[in-house]
């Protein structure tokens, strides 16, 4: 026998054994969850909704597994997430998001009803059925995949459905999903008992109910930020999230704050105003910008914002308004963190004609123009500064191989990005 498969011998019953406990230290942990909350759901009764998990039921799949559309035995329909067998990383972002989600309850988020636990194999959470798309099927529908099997509408293909639901998608609903995505943000910010950072803000995990509210959903990488509460800016975290949507400061650095989500919403809010999406923006033969937050903020340099609007809603969107988001959504993705709004100031702005509102700076792109000091030799006191042309730190030598682990992760995260094809729930996608 050979040394290494001698070692592997003698090591399997201990690895058996880890393994084994911590299956078991899992499925107590949702099985605490649904007792505490009283949430439990008995798999007999998921199984009779979803029809036996069928695949006519199903509205997705993620990384974690498959989602299906359910109707309980009291009328109410559900979206039901099913672990997958085996995935290690979907059981992490399973169990994150039942424990958020068990904190939290605000009208612009996603509702946990409840969970099961039954056996090593079958965990589930139930949430509240959402019918309308996920914004990014609406917003988007000519890049959109469309679902595999849709319980909406009858007739004609599905890019027809979705193009007729764009066509739904009017200006002053878009400005009322802007509004709606940011008082639900500043409810995880500053409203919830611990505040909590989203990570993943994107138009896929904005959820429009039948009256086109939306609702924040896909917590699986929701990080709880108690560092708040003592004072502290930011944490130093591994990197996880989309491309296109994360804060440099982040992607660079591993630099979480709340001002990470800030950046993200204001890179939607901009998709909502042009009808484009970041990740695949193609800047118009006359301009020389790189992604749709630069060519957003040559537009307004320049006085020609409305330039930017979604052709298909001109004829519904009010000049002052569309100006308004535009500025807003510039603001929120400035390059130095500390020059972005909170989202309280930002949900103050919406709600109120502000005269005063501070010019924007040049929006912030990942390695250009950003590095990060630490001062007096405390990671803690670290601060931001703009002016640097390279995507390094400049504290120390540990610090400078830290950013750039931050950037490899945060490119491997997006190369391993699995879109769901979900109209009850949106896209899930696995951290390394």
């Amino acid at each position: 026998m050979k040394p290494r498969e001698l070692l592997e011998l003698i090591a399997r019953p201990f690895i058996t054994s880890a393994s084994r406990r911590r299956r078991d230290e899992e499925e107590a942990d949702l099985e605490a969850i649904a007792a505490r909350e009283q949430r439990a759901f008995r798999y007999e009764a998921l199984a009779a909704a979803t029809r036996g998990f069928s695949e006519k039921q199903k509205l997705g799949q993620g990384g974690f597994g498959p989602v299906y559309r359910g109707r309980l035995e009291d009328g109410r329909e559900v979206a039901v997430k099913r672990l997958g067998a085996g995935s290690q990383q979907g059981a992490r972002e399973f169990r994150n998001e039942a424990n958020l989600l068990s904190r939290v309850q605000h009208r612009n988020l996603v509702n946990l009803i409840g969970y099961c636990a039954r056996g090593a194999d079958d965990k589930l959470l139930v949430y509240e059925y959402v019918p309308n798309e996920s914004l990014d099927k609406i917003l988007f529908p000519s890049s959109s995949s469309p679902p595999a099997t849709s319980p909406f509408g009858s007739g004609g293909s599905d890019g027809e459905r979705l193009r007729r639901r764009a066509a739904d998608l009017t200006w002053p609903r878009r400005h009322e999903v802007v509004v709606g995505v940011a008082r639900g943000l500043l409810y995880l910010h500053e409203d919830a008992h611990t505040a909590i950072i989203h990570r993943d803000i994107k138009a896929s995990n904005i959820l429009l109910d039948d009256r086109w509210v939306p609702k924040i959903a896909d917590f699986g990488m929701a990080r709880l930020f108690p560092e708040a509460g003592d004072g502290r800016s930011h944490v130093q975290t591994r990197v996880a999230g989309t491309n296109g949507y994360m804060a440099p400061e982040y992607l660079m650095h591993g630099a979480l704050s709340t001002k990470a989500d800030v950046f993200s919403f204001g890179v939607l809010v901009l998709e909502i105003v042009s009808g484009r999406k970041n990740s695949t923006f193609v800047p118009p033969p006359d301009s020389d910008a790189d992604d749709l937050l630069d060519h957003a903020w040559s537009l307004y340099r320049k006085g020609r914002s409305m330039e930017l609007l979604d052709a298909a809603v001109k004829s519904s969107a009010v000049q002052e308004k569309v100006e308004l988001l535009v500025r807003i959504g510039l603001l929120c993705v400035q390059d130095d963190p500390r020059m972005r709004p909170d989202m309280k100031r930002v949900v103050i702005i919406l709600s109120k004609k502000q005269s005063t509102l501070e010019e924007p700076t040049r929006p912030g792109l990942p390695g250009s123009r950003y590095r990060r000091r630490s001062y007096c030799g405390d990671a803690r006191a670290s601060r931001y500064s703009v002016g640097s042309t390279s995507g390094t730190t400049t504290s120390s030598p540990s610090t400078t191989s830290h950013a750039s682990s931050a950037a490899s992760n945060a490119m491997t995260t997006t190369s391993s990005t699995h879109t769901m094809r979900s109209q009850g729930l949106p896209s899930h996608r696995e951290e390394e």
